[in-house]
């Protein structure tokens, strides 16, 4: 139905894509990954029409929809059968509210007004998003944009759901409820999926076939499970079953479930024992110099007649890394931007080393606290991604290429004459996290760092934050990454409709959750929170005593 006919695509001499040949089933689900930057997004751009006529670039080869040849054929006229979503939703909207963004891609194609009434009732319930029908887009948390935007294609009937990162921004209960409607889509109306993701521990069990890209522009198709066999890119469950020697991989947590009885034997745990895996006391600062603390104290702030937050008290130490998670629209980044001191407290208090960072002129608050936003771009304004790294050196008086260390770590391989505009979402990201992390303020906050992040990111990630708090930094990290959060995260503060719910140590409080727990502890219970835990524990069980 969907084809990629030897599709090659470059910006200048280097390939982004290489002689792919791709096609795609009705009712068929395509799971497309590889580390961030190798070109997903690009190859999603061809399907839909939007490169390169809207990039540039030398694009050769063919696209195919039911035998016939759409390369020439321009986006719009591709709309009603292949629907896109991309990875900011934010830059796709056109209306001021969500029932108008629903309706305006039907009113394009001429639908009646009953048929557009009907879908736009019919999807604010597939989403569960009718409670927000006239709210202005521009006052939705991130998440809440991402479902909207998934809307605003799903009710145009499209034959083929393109989407990028569509669960980048969702909590987990958000981000099942999206790949729930996908799957209800492809298996009972024949809908096909094609679906660029980092996060594959949540979509490899939906998808029939994964296509790897690899550095340099090729791809294997094939089977999940024997795909992840050898692939840097896994995610933890792949990894847990590469290290307990499981032939087929599990990609589901009940497949692993089923399958732990020899593991559980090997590092001594039986089916009804306590953990064995305690939390670690935490350890002090390396540096004798540590920072300030920060202490919210009954914190109110309010959006206009809503509560964004409500009477929120928080400690964050210097030398720890703390969590903070919530569905949607709980509340994170508005508590981010009240300690940074961009948001003034309608009761109670803020206080970064006994001051109060809103009453603080802007070079002061950035002496006293770091933030990376959700929109990594607002960071860099630059012409290359060099004269970036160049300028955070300088303006953090810290050695020529620190920066471009930290990059190298977080996202390898990109660019340093590249346009910062230019990269994908994940190196933007990338960039955003490194200018930042350079100039080593004393109090760190970071607001979904690892969107478009690949795994071996996510861990050089976790490694520079973990070095920042043993040197005397105190991080404040918003993530619906509940695999992030339980490698970096000494403590977790969870909040719900703008109130702090569970606050307490990492392994306490996402084993208390059913919806924030890891792979791991979901497979071999509360005390177990990673695989490397589960690596020393064999190697410890396999020394002779």
């Amino acid at each position: 139905m969907f084809e990629l006919r030897g599709i090659t695509f470059s910006y200048g001499e280097r390939p982004v894509l290489d002689r792919v040949d791709l096609a795609i089933d009705h009712g068929e689900l395509v799971l497309l990954a590889g580390p961030t930057g190798v070109g997903k997004s690009t190859l999603l751009g061809v399907v839909a029409g939007l490169v390169p006529a809207f990039t540039g670039g030398t694009l050769t080869g063919d696209v195919v929809i039911d035998g016939e040849s759409v390369l020439e054929v321009p986006a719009r006229e591709r709309a009603h059968v292949v629907g896109y979503v991309g990875q900011n939703p934010s830059a796709w909207f056109v209306t001021d509210t969500v029932e108008e963004e629903l309706a305006f891609g039907m009113e394009q194609l001429g639908l009646a007004a009953p048929t557009m009434r009907r879908r736009v009732e019919e999807t604010l319930d597939l989403l569960g998003i009718a409670d927000l029908r006239h709210r202005d887009l521009r006052t939705l948390s991130g998440g809440q944009q991402q479902r909207v935007a998934i809307g605003s294609v799903l009710t145009t009937h499209p034959r083929l759901l393109v989407l990028d990162e569509p669960t980048s921004a969702l909590d987990p209960t958000a981000a099942e409820d999206v790949l729930a409607t996908l799957t209800r889509l492809v298996h009972d109306l024949g809908v096909s999926v094609l679906v660029a993701e980092h996060r594959l521990e949540r979509v490899v069990p939906f998808a029939d076939r994964l296509c790897l890209i690899a550095e340099g522009g090729q791809v294997r198709i094939g089977d999940p499970a024997e795909l992840l066999v050898d692939s840097p890119i896994a995610p933890p469950i792949v990894e847990l079953g590469r290290l307990a020697g499981w032939s087929p991989l599990p990609l589901t947590v009940r497949d692993a479930r089923r399958r732990t009885a020899d593991l559980r034997a090997r590092i001594g745990l039986s089916p009804a024992a306590a953990p064995t895996v305690v939390a670690p006391e935490l350890s002090a600062p390396k540096s004798s110099e540590t920072g300030p603390e920060v202490q919210v104290r009954r914190l109110t702030v309010t959006h206009g007649s809503v509560a964004a937050l409500l009477d929120v008290d928080l400690t964050l130490r210097p030398g720890t890394v703390t969590a903070l998670m919530g569905r949607n629209g709980a509340g994170k980044s508005t508590l981010l931007w009240a300690i940074q001191g961009r948001h003034a407290a309608d009761r109670g208090t803020v206080r970064v080393g006994g001051e109060d960072p809103h009453r603080l002129k802007p070079d002061a608050r950035r002496r006293h606290t770091g933030l990376v936003p959700q929109s990594p771009a607002d960071l860099l304004y630059l012409e290359t991604v060099a004269d970036e790294c160049a300028a955070a050196d300088r303006t953090a008086s810290a050695a020529a290429g620190t920066c471009a260390g930290l990059l190298d770590r977080l996202a390898p391989g990109i660019a340093p004459s590249g346009h910062p505009r230019d990269l994908s979402e994940g190196q933007r990201l990338a960039l955003a996290v490194a200018i930042v992390l350079t100039a080593g303020p004393p109090v760190l906050l970071l607001d979904e760092p690892t969107r478009g992040l690949d795994y071996p990111g996510k861990h050089a990630l976790a490694e520079i934050l973990r070095d920042l708090a043993a040197d005397g930094r105190a991080i404040l990290v918003a993530t619906h990454d509940v695999e992030f959060a339980a490698q970096v995260a000494d403590d977790v503060v969870v909040l719900a409709e703008g109130e702090v719910v569970s606050s307490g140590p990492v392994r306490q409080v996402i084993a208390e959750s059913p919806a924030f727990a890891p792979q791991v502890t979901k497979v071999l219970g509360p005390g177990w929170l990673r695989v490397d835990e589960v690596a020393a524990a064999l190697a410890a069980a396999e020394v002779p005593s």
